[in-house]
C-alpha cells in the first residue's frame, strides 16, 4: 500500500473528495458547518440521531465519490489513544481499493499536543507490510491532504516520528525476512549498511570470536553451514559527554530448529522470529542515529543459526564463556541464553555501560505466563526497571516485573561445571533463564533482561500493529532514553 501525505496552508480549498473532521465525544457537528455544505449537513445530523455515538468513527456517504469520516476525540485521551485513532482510520482505508481524503486539522479540538501528528504516527505504524516477495502485489494507493499549519515544534515532532516509523520498519523487516535469506552473514551485511547514518559497525566473526574465547556463542553455531557472528553498532549523538554510553543487547538466532534436543515440526516455521530481540537493537540504533538523539549508546547482537549435524553441540557439552564461566549444556533448546550470555559479558567488559538492557524471544514459559499483552521484565537494578516500567505503560509497549533470587539461582548450579543452561527440577523457565543471564552480568553494572517471546509477534492485528512481526521494544526504548538520559 502506497499513502502519501500532502500539506496544505489552512483556508486552502475543499476538494471534492472524502473529507475528515474531528468532533468531540458525543458528534457534536454545530462547528462543522462551515465545511460542508447546507444539505450535507443536515443529512449528516439526520443520520447521527440512529447511529451508535459510542463508537470513534463513523462514516457518511454522501455519493459514490465522497463521503463524510467523523472521528470523536474521547474525554481524558493519552497520546497513545490518539495514536489508536489513527490506526483505527487506516483499518477503515485498508478495505478500500484506492482513494483521496482530506483531513481537516482545524477542526480538531484538544488539549493535547500535536494532535494529528500522532494521529498519522499510529496510522503509518499500521499501514506496515511486508510484500516483498509476492509475485502479485496489490496496488492500493491513498492520499491524504492535511490541512493544517505547522509550528516549529510539529515540524521537529515529524522528524521524531519518521525516526521511530523507520527503526520500528527496519526491525519488523529483518524478523519477517524467510530463514533462507536472513543469515548471519547477511544480517551482518545489513547491520553494516548502517554506516551511512552515522553508526559504527564493527563484525566480528569466527575466528576473532574464538580468539576472544566466546566459546558459549560460538558452540550454538556449531551445526550450521552458516558462519556466527558478533556485530556491535556505537552511535556518539553526544561527543562532549564523557559518561558511560548506554547499551542494548540482542539476542540473535537467525534460525533455530533447537540443534540436537530438535524442537517439534509443528510451528517450527515461526523460528526465523528467534532473531527479533537483535532486530529491536538494531532498529532503536537507527531510530537513535536518524533523529539524531543527542546520547551516546551501543548496540551488540549474537547472529548466529541453531542446526542439528555432524558438528553440532550435544547435550551433555561442557563449554567456556567469554567470562571465563563454564557452562553444561543439558539442552541445545536453551541456546538465546548461551548466545546471551558471551555477548552481556563482552559489552560490559568493552564498553563499560552506564547500563545494559538485553532483549530476547528467550522461554516459551513467558508467553504461558503474560501472553500478548506484557514482556517479562527482570532487573538488577529497582531504579531502571522502574523506567522501563513506566515508559511502557505511556506508550504502550507493556513489561511486568518477574524476581529474581537465590533460590532460583540454585536450580542452574552445575555438579561437574560452573552452571547449567537449564533447570531439570521443573518450573519458572522464564526466571531460572533470567537468573543464567545474570550470571554474565560481574561487574554490577545495572541490567534488565526483557523476554519478549510472546510480544515480537502476533498472529492477529491489533493497537498499532497489523499483525506479523511487531518491532516491539523500539518504541519502548527509544521513550525511556528520551525522557531519562538525553
Amino acid at each position: 500500500m502506497s499513502i502519501e501525505i500532502n500539506y496544505k496552508n489552512s483556508g486552502s480549498k475543499i476538494l471534492p473528495a472524502n473529507l475528515v473532521l474531528f468532533t468531540d465525544e458525543k458528534f457534536n457537528i454545530s462547528n462543522l458547518k462551515k465545511y460542508t455544505s447546507n444539505s450535507e449537513f443536515s443529512y449528516i445530523s439526520d443520520l447521527l440521531k440512529t447511529n451508535d455515538l459510542k463508537k470513534s468513527l463513523l462514516v457518511f456517504e454522501l455519493s459514490s465519490k465522497k463521503k463524510i469520516i467523523l472521528i470523536s476525540i474521547k474525554k481524558n485521551l493519552e497520546i497513545y489513544d490518539v495514536e489508536n485513532l489513527g490506526a483505527e482510520f487506516y483499518d477503515y482505508i485498508n478495505y478500500r481499493d484506492k482513494g483521496e481524503f482530506i483531513i481537516n486539522a482545524e477542526s480538531i479540538k484538544t488539549e493535547i499536543e500535536d494532535f494529528i501528528g500522532h494521529f498519522l504516527h499510529g496510522l503509518r505504524l499500521k499501514s506496515y507490510e511486508f510484500n516483498i516477495y509476492k509475485s502479485k502485489k496489490e496496488n492500493k494507493i491513498f492520499s491524504i491532504n492535511l490541512i493544517r499549519n505547522k509550528n516549529k515544534k510539529q515540524i521537529k515532532n515529524e522528524l521524531r516520528f519518521k525516526a521511530i516509523e523507520e527503526g520500528t520498519f527496519f526491525a519488523r523487516d529483518l524478523v519477517s525476512e524467510p530463514p533462507n535469506v536472513l543469515n548471519p552473514k547477511e544480517y551482518s551485511n545489513r547491520l553494516l549498511k548502517l554506516r551511512k547514518l552515522g553508526i559504527k559497525v564493527t563484525v566480528y566473526n569466527e575466528a576473532q570470536m574464538k580468539k576472544l574465547g566466546m566459546h558459549s556463542l560460538l558452540g550454538v553455531g556449531r551445526g550450521s553451514v552458516n558462519e556466527s557472528f558478533l556485530v556491535t553498532l556505537e552511535w556518539n549523538g553526544n561527543k562532549k559527554d564523557k559518561a558511560a554510553p548506554l547499551s542494548f543487547v540482542g539476542k540473535g538466532v537467525c534460525f533455530d530448529t533447537g540443534g540436537i534436543s530438535l524442537k517439534p515440526a509443528k510451528f517450527m516455521e515461526e523460528m526465523k522470529y528467534d532473531m527479533a530481540g537483535s532486530a529491536v537493537v538494531a532498529g532503536l540504533i537507527q531510530t537513535l542515529a536518524i533523529r539524531k538523539a543527542k546520547v551516546n549508546a551501543v548496540g551488540v547482537v549474537g547472529l548466529v543459526e541453531n542446526m542439528p549435524g555432524g558438528n553440532a553441540q550435544r547435550p551433555g557439552d561442557i563449554v567456556k564463556a567469554y567470562n571465563g564461566k563454564t557452562i553444561e549444556v543439558l539442552n541445545t533448546d536453551a541456546e538465546g541464553r548461551l548466545v546471551l550470555a558471551d555477548a552481556l559479558s563482552f559489552t560490559e567488559a568493552k564498553f563499560k555501560p552506564r547500563f545494559m538492557i538485553d532483549l530476547a524471544t528467550l522461554t516459551g514459559a513467558i508467553i504461558m505466563a503474560l501472553g500478548e499483552e506484557y514482556a517479562g521484565l527482570f532487573s538488577n537494578n529497582d531504579d531502571l526497571s522502574n523506567k522501563i516500567f513506566r515508559v511502557g505503560e505511556k506508550v504502550k509497549e507493556k513489561v511486568w516485573r518477574l524476581p529474581l533470587h537465590n533460590n532460583y539461582d540454585k536450580l542452574i548450579n552445575s555438579t561437574i561445571a560452573d552452571m547449567q543452561n537449564i533447570n531439570y527440577s521443573g518450573g519458572a523457565g522464564s526466571i531460572t533463564a533470567a537468573q543464567f543471564l545474570q550470571r554474565f552480568v560481574t561487574s554490577k553494572t545495572p541490567w534488565a533482561h526483557l523476554d519478549i517471546a510472546g510480544m515480537a509477534f502476533s498472529k492477529k492485528a491489533a493497537n498499532l500493529n497489523p499483525g506479523g512481526a511487531t518491532g516491539f521494544g523500539v518504541r519502548l526504548l527509544n521513550q525511556l532514553i528520551e525522557e531519562y538520559y538525553e
